[in-house]
């Protein structure tokens, strides 16, 4: 039986639904959890996280395996999925805790996370500088369970049925050959 190395990625692009549900989708991606990282508050709530006041971020932890997919790749992935050019903003989110952030596990981590962000500067595939901040993870603090693959559990939601379908037709458009169910 092969075993297969996996690899932990914590990323930050607005409101973790709309990241995690087209992630989902994503062939190789064994976990994804909703949580809150880069703030200075031990234990954070969503309601404490959503004053702005806590400095943490809506993220999510993704464990994947890297003979599917590679840390590079699910950067390209996270790029498609939110606008790196507006800072402590997405779309109507606005505040520190829907900033754009890498939270890095380890020093390879970090320099993939700079080259993918120089290449997409040099790619000039927006008119605004991206504004991503790439920042070593000190703590991970899972979100409460009832976060844990929201838009799947609540497609109703007006926010979700807004925001989430786009970002999961895109994702389904750009990568097809990389979902779990082609």
């Amino acid at each position: 039986m092969t075993q297969h190395k996996t690899e932990t990625a914590v990323l930050a692009g607005g409101c973790f639904w709309c990241i995690e549900a087209p992630l989902r989708e994503i062939r190789g991606v064994l976990s994804i959890e909703p949580g809150y990282a880069g703030g200075d508050m031990p234990d954070p709530t969503y309601e404490a996280v959503c004053t702005g006041r806590t400095g943490h971020a809506e993220v999510v932890r993704i464990e994947f395996d890297t003979a599917i997919l590679s840390y590079r790749d699910l950067l390209g992935m996270f790029f498609v999925l939110h606008n790196p050019t507006t800072l402590n903003r997405q779309g109507n989110d606005v505040g520190t805790q829907y900033r754009s952030a890498i939270f890095t596990l380890s020093t390879e981590q970090a320099q993939i996370a700079h080259q993918v962000c120089a290449e997409l500067t040099a790619q000039k595939l927006w008119p605004d500088p991206i504004v991503t901040q790439i920042v070593p993870l000190e703590h991970f603090y899972p979100a409460e369970t009832y976060h844990q693959d929201y838009f799947a559990k609540n497609p109703g939601n007006p926010y979700c049925s807004a925001v989430i379908p786009p970002k999961i037709a895109k994702i389904r458009k750009l990568f097809r050959d990389r979902l779990v169910h082609t």
